[in-house]
């Protein structure tokens, strides 16, 4: 049996976990996110130990500390997301690349299904241990808070744009403030003459009219496909379908989208396991159809499709 199905069975054990939740007292309020950074500094001579793990330290609770919206989140209901740094140039002085992951639960199961996996090579910041680490939304403080502050913002929305139409849309807005006024720093990655697959065309390509429709149909995937997949898989299907034609067009405008590319990266395995088990070979034939022209690199993977 495909392994995604057999996340899916746990409908279950994840009941239990939610009633242990409340039975021990797990209502009280916390922050949004639950990051967990992981930092690799070969490419750093001489970096003493002690400065990576305050680094670590000051990272994660500046993601996982700081209150980022208005709203309550329950501990059980924090975002997952995780900071892969791997570190380079000189110690205080550090050049990185950057993989940001998050992910959300699928209703009625213990599946996480992911929201955002993004690997941003424009890292640059400066460390020193015991770094204060200030951010206001509004001023530009350092390249390293602006950039944490940034993907904060974007995991929120993505995370919300699953559970409302076009829910995301104002974290979005505050990501881009926060990637306009990093521009001071002088630093790669924050405007558009720094290449294409870079964040700030990330950001610009979600917040994008041409991805508007793209979008409401990954709500509708996540909330009324995914969310109900343990009972009604079948319901499933028509909901991805629509994703993938809704993607087609946005591609037939802006093929060389990173949002594209980063999406189908890390959809791909998900959304094959859920096609290979369609009855259907109408369904398969039309996502084939669409998948083999906008992501030809892998179209011997697509072709299972067809048989």
């Amino acid at each position: 049996m495909i392994l995604l199905n057999m996340w899916f069975k746990t409908f279950q054990k994840a009941k239990f976990l939610f009633l242990i939740g409340i039975v021990f007292g797990f209502q009280s309020r916390g922050q949004e996110l639950l990051c967990d950074v992981q930092i690799d500094p070969q490419g750093v001579q001489s970096v003493d130990e002690r400065v990576l793990t305050d680094m670590k330290k000051s990272i994660r609770d500046f993601m996982n500390q700081r209150r980022w919206t208005n709203d309550n989140f329950k501990v059980e209901e924090r975002i997952k997301c995780t900071l892969f740094l791997r570190l380079s140039g000189t110690v205080g002085n550090y050049t990185a690349s950057a993989q940001i992951v998050a992910s959300r639960p699928v209703f009625g199961t213990v599946y996480e299904t992911l929201l955002i996996k993004f690997l941003d090579m424009e890292w640059g910041f400066q460390y020193v241990e015991g770094q204060p680490f200030d951010f206001q939304p509004g001023t530009y403080t350092s390249n390293l808070t602006s950039l944490l502050a940034y993907y904060a913002y974007i995991i929120i929305g993505l995370d919300y744009d699953t559970f409302s139409k076009f829910g995301g849309k104002n974290y979005y807005n505050l990501a881009q403030q926060v990637g306009q006024n990093a521009t001071q720093g002088g630093l790669k990655g924050w405007n558009q003459f720094d290449g294409t697959n870079t964040r700030y065309f990330y950001l610009e390509n979600l917040m994008s009219q041409q991805f508007a429709d793209f979008r409401e149909s990954l709500y509708n995937f996540y909330r009324k496909g995914m969310d109900n997949y343990a009972e009604k898989p079948e319901e499933a299907r028509p909901l991805l379908l629509d994703v993938l034609k809704k993607l087609k067009i946005a591609f037939d405008q802006r093929p060389t989208s990173i949002l594209i590319n980063s999406f189908l990266d890390f959809k791909r395995d998900e959304f094959m396991s859920i096609l290979m088990e369609s009855t259907k070979q109408e369904q398969k034939r039309e996502a084939y159809a669409i998948l083999s022209q906008i992501d030809p690199s892998k179209i011997d993977d697509y072709q299972r499709l067809l048989k």
